[in-house]
């Protein structure tokens, strides 16, 4: 895996899932850093405005309409991005949708349906892409979560999705390697965002579905994201909080089963009633980066950044450490 890219504004990014949300983000923070991009998602009415407000700005925007979970759309995908925008440097696999129930009470054509676009929309997306990267060089970013690491009640069908996201990610990386392609792949592993996620989910709950802290903005995971294009790692956990569960579920599986089974069942049952869900459809109108958490958002992972960043991280080591010594050393002159 090379350890740098082109930087941001000389790279040519295509975003699935790129409406709403994390994928509306990344979108925003790659076009602000001069990147071209080809943008997709189902939703075409909030696309083209997204799409319209970024060439406003003087971005190199182009969009396709389409489903990832279809093969095709993914294949014409590609084909477009890289004609209209001379190549693709950087492919961020990124569109998903959730269900929150018991599993016994999900009906199996909603959980083929999630695995469609979570799991399946990966795998074409990443297959579209890949002939396009390995000509060239580039990066492959896939959006898992950090329940590609546990289980979690309510969210069964999801967090088996990421499961499934993780194990492809991590195979598709072991071939690419052995064949010497010169392609990066990373996994992106967020903690609880505030996007519509919630809002947006088919819930057999009764109400509407909410998050439980941590929560983190957006913009972590879309910072993550263009960080792992300019300069890949192979995989990232996003938020504090994700480093914590998988800890958790490493060291203390049992204690961490016990712990999600007193706060999970009822900490993710909001009072709101449920509302519209775009498991098979999108919801126009509705295209938002942050959803409406009520409590804490927190716009920063000290995490995130020293895994990025770990030099950093040693500087301020080093830094903190030369000023105790300092500090000593002038607290023995004055005796």
């Amino acid at each position: 895996m090379r350890s740098s890219r082109k930087p941001i504004k000389e790279q040519a990014i295509v975003i699935t899932g790129a409406s709403s949300g994390i994928g509306r983000a990344t979108a925003r923070l790659a076009a602000e850093a001069g990147a071209r991009l080809a943008l997709n998602s189902r939703d075409e009415r909030d696309l083209l405005e997204l799409t319209k407000a970024l060439r406003t700005r003087g971005a190199t925007v182009t969009m396709s309409v389409g489903d990832v979970g279809d093969e095709a759309a993914m294949a014409a995908l590609a084909e477009a991005a890289a004609r209209e925008l001379g190549g693709i440097d950087t492919w961020v696999n990124n569109a998903g949708v959730s269900i929150y129930g018991r599993l016994e009470e999900v009906t199996v054509a909603d959980a083929r349906r999630l695995f469609e676009t979570n799991y399946w929309g990966v795998v074409n997306g990443s297959l579209a892409a890949l002939p396009h990267l390995r000509r060239s060089g580039g990066t492959l970013i896939n959006v898992g979560s950090i329940l590609s690491d546990t289980g979690y009640p309510l969210q069964g069908h999801y967090t088996a999705s990421k499961h499934a996201v993780k194990g492809f990610t991590d195979s598709l990386r072991l071939e690419l390697e052995h064949d010497g392609a010169p392609v990066a792949v990373t996994l992106i592993q967020p903690a609880a965002i505030d996007t519509p996620y919630p809002e947006h989910a088919r819930s057999y709950l009764g109400v509407q579905p909410r998050h439980l802290p941590p929560v983190y903005a957006p913009e972590v995971v879309a910072e993550a994201i263009l960080e792992c294009a300019e300069r890949p790692k192979r995989d990232v956990l996003v938020g504090g909080g994700a480093k914590a569960f998988q800890a958790m579920e490493k060291y203390t599986p049992r204690l961490g089963d016990r712990f999600k089974e007193a706060l999970f069942f009822d900490g993710q049952r909001s009072d709101e009633p449920a509302g519209e869900d775009s498991l098979y459809r999108p919801q126009p109108g509705d295209a938002r980066e942050r959803g409406r958490y009520p409590g804490r958002v927190r716009r920063t992972s000290l995490y995130t950044r020293a895994r990025l960043h770990p030099e950093q991280l040693l500087v301020g080591f080093a830094v903190a450490g030369a000023g105790y010594v300092i500090a000593k050393q002038a607290r023995s002159g004055r005796r």
